[in-house]
């Protein structure tokens, strides 16, 4: 059976952070699928079509990543994929705790569905895309 993931995220930018977590998930993972949720009530900076695609080129030479838009909860997404794992990168003890409330109630609506927690790469813990939409 294979071992997929889905690593969520809104990606509004991609930042290296992200791009970190996903290379490094792929020596964990047999496909990792790049889900861009997409949520309403929340502004973004860039149309989601335009993320979409900055994603698609920046893994284009991996045939293990593919990138997929989903509304929703991010365990029904990864039903609808096949997915049994959750992968999410962590960059300090606020992300974990955020993520591990979220990975518990994730647990909760689906007992098969595993949360991975990577840590980010010390050089990428600053990071985020909040960040860079302000430097932009």
């Amino acid at each position: 059976m294979q071992r997929i993931a889905v690593f969520p995220g809104s990606f509004d930018p991609l930042t290296l952070g992200h791009v970190d977590i996903i290379n490094r998930g792929l020596s964990v993972f047999d496909k990792i699928i790049i889900g861009i949720g997409n949520n309403a009530e929340k502004k973004y900076m860039f149309p989601l079509k335009e993320r979409e695609e900055w994603i698609k080129k920046t893994f284009e030479s991996e045939a293990r990543i593919t990138v997929k838009s989903y509304h929703g909860l991010t365990v029904d997404f990864c039903k609808s994929v096949n997915a049994g794992f959750i992968l999410r990168g962590l960059r300090n003890a606020a992300d974990f705790e955020f993520e591990k409330a979220i990975a518990h109630m994730n647990g909760a609506i689906s007992e098969k569905i595993e949360t991975v927690f990577v840590l980010s790469d010390l050089k990428f813990g600053a990071l985020s895309s909040s960040i860079i939409r302000d430097i932009i």
